[in-house]
């Protein structure tokens, strides 16, 4: 049985994957925090579900929680995400952290902790997406440069980040399949007279509004022809079954920074 803590437990991700975790089986929940003031704190977990009571008490600290559990489970922000990895560090611990918005340094601390413990670190945990992710590469491969290619996501206007991770890491895995530098190509932005689109821009647009939980549009456009990936997420429970998939996995792996990719075999 592998036991997991839950950080941000009371927020939108939190509560999706407690609920995961709940009709999941070879997982249980054993701790759950928030952060301090939040007024749920003290309270049983149970409330954040509408079920009865857990015995389980929504902490402020990863400290309060118990001590005897093999994972944790991130969503959060950059900053407290950094916090609790390092943490998981210290206790040797496994980790999964599916928040997004790392700046490049956040990033590069990431590698180096996670040189001493097992993570999943991935801004998108559905299946669907990493299947995507799969299926952009050989459509790449196949299309080339003759091909105009344009990213276009969509969120809630609650989403702090953008463009999204899921995008980020879309644009990536299209350039590299296309041979191509994304610090030098990648264009998040169009206004007023810019000229003719160049040939190897990878363009990532944002869009936010309402209570949008997730879209990413990859856009290969020809001469005669477009072709159209999408990804629609309907609810947050795709990522919250896919972050339990990757506890699950991550408490058996040695210390190294792994991607959903790895956790469902897909390289």
């Amino acid at each position: 049985m592998t036991k997991c803590i839950v950080t941000g437990a009371a927020g939108r991700m939190g509560i999706r994957i407690i609920d995961a975790i709940y009709h999941t089986e070879g997982v249980e929940l054993v701790g759950a925090t928030e952060v301090k003031g939040h007024p749920r704190v003290g309270s049983d977990v149970g409330t954040l579900l509408g079920m009865e009571n857990t015995s389980i008490t929504l902490v402020d600290s990863l400290e309060k929680a118990t001590p005897d559990f093999d994972v944790l489970i991130d969503f959060t922000s950059p900053e407290s995400s950094l916090t609790s990895l390092e943490f998981m560090r210290s206790l040797k611990r496994a980790a999964v952290i599916g928040t997004t918005g790392f700046s490049s340094a956040q990033t590069e601390r990431i590698k180096k902790v996670t040189q001493d413990i097992p993570c999943v670190c991935a801004p998108n945990m559905s299946v669907g997406v990493n299947v995507t992710l799969n299926l952009l590469r050989t459509a790449a491969a196949a299309l080339g440069d003759d091909y105009d290619v344009e990213i276009i996501e969509a969120h809630h206007h609650h989403k702090k980040d953008a463009p999204s991770g899921t995008a980020e890491k879309l644009a990536q895995n299209l350039a590299t399949a296309l041979g191509r530098d994304l610090e030098k190509v990648g264009v998040y932005a169009r206004h007023g007279i810019i000229g003719e689109r160049r040939p190897e821009e990878i363009g990532i647009q944002t869009i936010r509004g309402g209570d949008i939980v997730g879209e990413h549009t990859v856009l290969f456009a020809g001469v005669g022809e477009r072709l159209e990936l999408t990804h629609r997420a309907h609810s947050r429970d795709n990522f919250a079954r896919g972050a339990v998939k990757a506890a699950i996995w991550v408490v058996s792996q040695p210390p190294g920074l792994y991607d959903m990719q790895h956790v469902l075999g897909l390289k």
